[in-house]
């Protein structure tokens, strides 16, 4: 308890101290002629332990400082940032800041964000919880996981490690038209990734937790042990004919689908005329009973922020509601360039949950599948945010009559994104919580397989 609270008061004590450091860039860049001023001040603390076949790999401690600028002379900008937090290093980016500024072409959309979008009011989001443990403890714990995937079955041959991470993040960001606030937020992982080997080859997979407080974790043996069934679910994995079934994607990689759909509808590719979805406000673009829904305030969640990286107040707000596409994700300059307002979206998205009607779990999602591929890994860039093509390597399981009957491997997935979304089928109750994006397992109704 006291060593918490002993790093909770040093937290506080050190945003002051940026704080203060980030009111005296603002003051300087004003002195120096800029009109309007947008920075951002940062330390982020972390260790790292790493293991391998039961013998410490690496330990790291990292201490990372950065401060990002960019200020505008009426509607040019300039940006400049350093890592070195020094007087001297903060003069100089100060000054490159500034004379980029002076020399870059006007741009009509340049400049802050609208100041009535700006966040004001901070909640607590339940984003700080420091892991006060030793570097023993750590690695401990990565021990831990690493034998708890090992020892699970004596086809595991070998091991790539464990590890676990812990980070702390303080920033002060703060704007020239008011904006200013103090966040903290910690973020921690344990992970493994194993082999394993039978007379038909080697294997290889991983799992891993994250969490913003290592009380949500589950042991640390439990994930190695994960870790464990997914590689051996994978030994004895083929290829299979080319050919056109229903495909169903797992959480992990239904999120990259997601992606895609996200690539689609921000305003960078829009102004830009680089994607399938321009003009595609109020149409539908998924079934009926596909809702996205962006929620920035959850309680500890992996994406959760009351303002976006230009300050703009974040809130609750439908994507897609009834498969219809609600709205596009914008920063100010995107939004300007589109004759729109900013959706608070500046470095992306906080929180999408993806939804469909039922709560399907994966043993009912492969019933309804019939027969088709399951779809556990995703290889390649092989996707068109302009045209919508997509083809990817995947590997997997097979799928007859709602039973898995092998794994899968050295195969490709094609479609076009307009049919994958339109085709969706069910959206499971499975949902992966270790990412900003979150979704249980998507069944579409059919892809093309093109295997040996």
């Amino acid at each position: 308890m006291n060593e918490t609270m002993t790093n909770r008061d040093t937290s506080q004590i050190e945003l002051d101290r940026l704080a203060g450091l980030t009111e005296d860039v603002l003051r300087r860049c004003r002195a120096k002629g800029a009109s309007e001023v947008d920075l951002g001040v940062s330390v982020d603390n972390g260790l790292s332990a790493s293991v391998r076949l039961g013998e410490v790999e690496s330990i790291e401690r990292t201490r990372d400082r950065g401060l990002t600028l960019t200020v505008y002379f009426g509607r040019r900008k300039g940006s400049a940032n350093t890592a070195d937090l020094s007087a001297d290093s903060i003069d100089k980016t100060i000054e490159h800041a500034c004379a980029i500024a002076r020399y870059t072409e006007e741009d009509s959309c340049n400049g802050l964000a609208d100041p009535d979008l700006l966040a004001h009011e901070f909640p607590d989001l339940d984003l700080w919880h420091p892991w006060s443990i030793s570097t023993e403890e750590a690695i401990e714990l990565a021990l831990e996981c690493e034998a708890g995937g090992r020892g699970l079955d004596p086809r595991i041959s070998n091991s790539e490690g464990a590890s676990v991470q812990i980070g702390e993040s303080l920033a002060v960001e703060a704007t020239s038209h008011g904006f200013f606030a103090r966040a903290r937020e910690t973020r921690h992982m344990i992970s493994a990734a194993l082999l394993a080997e039978d007379e038909a080859g080697m294997q290889r997979d991983y799992w891993y937790e994250a969490v913003r407080c290592a009380d949500d974790f589950s042991s640390a043996a439990t994930i190695g042990r994960k870790a464990a069934e997914r590689t051996l679910a994978r030994l004895g994995a083929r290829t299979i004919g080319t050919r056109q079934c229903p495909v169903l994607f797992t959480p992990p990689v239904a999120r990259s689908l997601i992606g895609n759909f996200l690539g689609a509808v921000s305003g960078g590719a829009l102004y830009r005329r680089a994607s399938f979805l321009l003009d595609h406000i109020g149409k539908p673009v998924f079934p009926a009973f596909v809702d996205i829904v962006e929620r920035p305030h959850l309680r500890r969640g992996l994406g959760s922020s009351v303002y976006d990286s230009e300050g703009v107040a974040t809130r609750d707000s439908d994507l897609v509601r009834g498969g219809v596409l609600s709205r596009y994700l914008l920063g100010s300059y995107s939004a300007r360039k589109l004759g729109l307002r900013s959706t608070g979206n500046a470095g992306g998205v906080h929180n999408l949950l993806v939804s469909g009607e039922g709560s399907e779990d994966f043993a009912s999602l492969l019933q309804r599948m019939g027969t088709g591929l399951v779809v556990t890994e995703l290889m390649g860039q092989g996707v068109s945010l302009i045209t919508g093509d997509y083809s990817r390597g995947a590997s997997g399981f097979w799928v007859e009559n709602g039973q898995i009957m092998h794994p899968v491997e050295e195969i490709t997935i094609a479609s076009n994104l307009r049919e994958v979304f339109a085709g969706i089928v069910a959206i499971g109750n499975d949902v992966d919580t270790r990412s900003h994006l979150l979704t249980g397992s998507i069944l579409v109704e059919r892809m093309m397989v093109a295997g040996g």
